[in-house]
């Protein structure tokens, strides 16, 4: 049995799969996650005695010679019974992979998608930020997107991470409270609510921003940096002030949004979404391969 000696950051916040609480820990040296394996064994099997199950189950895997059931690692964690810490066996992602592959289970796939999301966050939260840059600017590349249209999100999304910091700073929730005020912001400069909007696109679970033209990102930008300005000048504290707040700055995209439209004559908001860019500039490179081959 090995016991992990490097330093341990505990995640303060268990994970839940579909209800079920998972005790996990992040090790900081390896930049890995550890999941407490009794707890993915209940939930993949829903047994009554999940201990007694792995017990089995790390006897069989010996038997065949397993290097999982062998090396398999031991984490002081917080009992769910008594609150007390006591030593696990844990693994990484991959050997929780591994162990999954030996239960047969109904919740196997959903629960390897929910792991990988896992994953993902935290690397999100620890990866270089110019790697994610990079990544992202491929990302959107091959979906069609414009050069000039990436450098604009990609812009977006470090307004966004400012105007969020300001709200943790002032004592807004993240999730539910982000989502209120977010709603304000697009009211007061788009005129149409998050969810609205999203339909006047048709779109679903799509990300609204992914699907905005070059224009309407940067409404979008100037409406959250105001709000980000006028919060950090006036120091709104809780929902309801910092709800006045994001109106006030959305209002004032909404003034620059009007006052473009009158002198083009047209509406800045479009219905055109990321199918829409993304088929746009694929028949213009088809036309221009045409043109070519025309020569």
């Amino acid at each position: 049995m090995v016991q992990i000696k490097r330093k341990i950051s505990l995640d303060n916040k268990i994970k839940l799969f579909e209800g079920n609480e998972i005790r996990s820990a992040w090790d900081n040296e390896k930049e890995e996650w550890y999941f407490s394996i009794v707890d993915v064994v209940g939930v993949l099997t829903e047994s009554e005695n999940p201990r007694k199950y792995w017990s089995v189950l790390k006897t069989r895997l010996k038997e065949e010679g397993s290097q999982l059931a062998t090396n398999c690692s031991q984490l002081k964690m917080k009992s769910p019974k008594d609150g007390k810490m006591y030593k696990t066996d844990v693994a990484d992602m991959q050997g929780i992979f591994r162990i999954i592959q030996s239960i047969p289970s109904p919740k196997a796939e959903p629960f390897k998608m929910w792991l990988a999301e896992v994953g993902k966050e935290r690397i999100d939260e620890t990866i270089d930020p110019e790697l994610t840059i990079d990544r992202a600017l491929e990302t959107y590349l091959k979906k069609g997107y414009t050069k000039e249209w990436i450098n604009q999100r990609l812009q977006a999304i470090q307004v966004r991470k400012e105007l969020t910091d300001a709200w943790d700073e002032h004592g807004i929730e993240k999730g539910k409270e982000y989502a209120i005020l977010t709603d304000e912001i697009t009211k007061a400069w788009s005129g149409m609510t998050t969810r609205r909007y999203k339909d006047f696109k048709g779109l679903k679970k799509e990300n609204l921003r992914d699907n905005m033209t070059t224009t309407e990102i940067i409404l979008n930008m100037l409406a959250e940096t105001a709000t980000k300005d006028i919060t950090t000048a006036t120091n709104p504290q809780g929902l309801e002030e910092n709800k006045k707040v994001a109106k006030d700055g959305g209002s004032i995209a909404g003034n620059a949004r009007r006052e473009i439209e009158m002198k083009t004559g047209k509406p800045v908001i479009t219905s055109k979404n990321a199918i829409d860019f993304s088929r746009l500039i694929s028949d213009i490179i088809k036309l221009a391969e045409d043109e070519k081959n025309n020569e």
